[in-house]
């Protein structure tokens, strides 16, 4: 099944985030837990970590994109 990541709102004033790094790509397989990436944010930069485990099928945001909270940055096929 097809999951999403998103942009993750990290405070409460935060309403987009820039993505500085993806530690992943497209293919890798990721756990639940693991840090995928790397967003900046107005106060810092932050690591976004998986949700769940499966394979890295699809990147829309790229380094340097701006994005805003909750909108889908990737795809993920998801282990179930």
């Amino acid at each position: 099944m097809r999951k999403e990541i998103v942009m993750p709102k990290i405070g409460l004033d935060m309403e987009e985030g820039t993505i500085v790094s993806w530690l992943k790509k497209v293919g890798d397989q990721i756990e639940e837990g693991e840090i995928i990436a790397q967003i900046e944010t107005d106060k810092a930069v932050t690591d976004i970590e998986a949700a769940f485990a499966g394979t890295i099928v699809e990147i829309l945001a790229q380094e340097g994109d701006t994005v805003e909270i909750t909108k889908t940055i990737a795809w993920v096929e998801a282990d179930e």
